[in-house]
C-alpha cells in the first residue's frame, strides 16, 4: 500500500544537501528524540499501520522544514537518527532515505498552508479509523475522553484515493479551518499541534475516546451525547492544563522508553 517518493523529487534534495543549513542544534536533537518516542509508543499502543502511516514536525529554527520518517520502516524500528529533514520541494535536507510519498504529500502541504500545525501526526489507528468510516460525525461526545476535542474536530468527507500530489495535500490542508483533529473519510485521522508533545496527548486520547465510544455503541444500547453546554465546559476545563499535561505524559513515556528500549534516542 505504501509508495516511496518518486525520484525526481527524491533526488532533488542531493543538491540542496550541498548548502544545508546548521542542523546539529539542541532544539532539533530533542526534537528527533520526542519523535523518536512517539514513533515507539504509537506502535506499542497499535496505532500504526505497517510502514504506511507517518509522524512529522517543523525543525526547530527552521520552518521552511520538517522531520518525517523514512519510508520502509515500522514504527518500533525508528530511533531520532533514522528521522529525514525535508523541504517542502521534496528534497531531503538531512538523513538517509527517502518519505513514503504521501507522507510527503500530506505533511508537505500541511506544514506550508497551516503554520500554527507545527506537527502533524497520521495514523490508520483502528478505531478512529472506524469511526471515519459511519455516517454521520464521528464523536457522538459521550465520554468525558471524548470530550478533550469537543469543537476540535473536522471531517474530509471527499475520500479521493491515495494522496500522491502536492494537489491531495493541499486540498486535505484545506478541509481543516481551525481543527485539531481531521476524521478523513474512508481512511484515518489526523492530529495536528503546536508541539510534538501535545500531538501526542491528542493521539493517545483521540483513539482511547474512540475505543470507548465504539465499544459502548457494540452494545446495541442508546450512547447519549452529553448536554452540549457541558460539553463545552469540560472542554475547556481540560484544554487549560493540556499543554502542561501533556509535557508530562510525553516525559512518562520517555522514562518508560529509557527503561525499556533507549535505542530510541540513537
Amino acid at each position: 500500500m505504501a509508495h516511496s517518493l518518486n525520484d525526481r523529487a527524491a533526488n532533488s534534495g542531493e543538491t540542496t544537501r550541498s548548502n544545508r543549513p546548521d542542523l546539529s542544534t539542541d532544539a532539533i536533537r530533542t526534537a528527533k528524540e520526542e519523535l523518536a518516542a512517539c514513533f515507539r509508543m504509537a506502535a506499542r499502543n497499535g496505532f500504526e499501520e505497517g510502514i504506511c502511516n507517518h509522524f512529522s514536525a517543523v525543525v526547530p529554527g527552521h520552518d521552511d522544514l520538517f522531520l518525517v520518517n523514512p519510508y520502509g520502516y515500522a514504527f518500533r524500528e525508528l530511533t531520532a537518527s533514522k528521522l529525514l529533514i525535508c523541504d517542502f520541494n521534496g528534497g531531503v535536507i538531512d538523513g538517509d532515505g527517502a518519505p513514503e510519498a504521501t507522507a510527503f504529500y500530506i505533511h508537505a502541504e500541511i506544514h506550508r498552508r497551516l503554520p500554527r500545525a507545527k506537527v502533524a501526526f497520521h495514523t490508520h489507528m483502528p478505531y478512529a479509523t472506524a469511526l471515519s468510516m459511519t455516517d454521520g460525525p464521528p464523536m457522538i461526545w459521550a465520554g468525558q475522553t471524548a470530550l478533550k476535542f469537543y469543537g476540535r474536530t473536522a471531517v474530509d468527507e471527499n475520500y479521493n484515493g491515495l494522496a500522491l500530489d502536492y494537489a491531495e495535500g493541499a486540498r486535505i490542508a484545506g478541509t481543516v479551518g481551525d481543527a485539531d483533529i481531521v476524521f478523513l473519510k474512508h481512511h484515518g485521522v489526523l492530529v495536528l499541534a503546536p508541539t510534538i508533545a501535545e500531538a501526542w496527548d491528542d493521539l493517545y486520547y483521540l483513539e482511547r475516546a474512540a475505543e470507548v465510544q465504539v465499544l459502548a455503541m457494540s452494545t446495541g444500547r442508546t450512547v447519549s451525547p452529553v448536554d452540549p453546554a457541558i460539553a463545552e465546559a469540560a472542554y475547556r476545563q481540560m484544554r487549560e492544563g493540556d499543554p502542561k499535561s501533556a509535557r508530562a505524559h510525553l516525559a512518562a513515556i520517555r522514562r518508560q522508553l529509557d527503561a525499556e528500549e533507549p535505542q530510541y534516542r540513537h
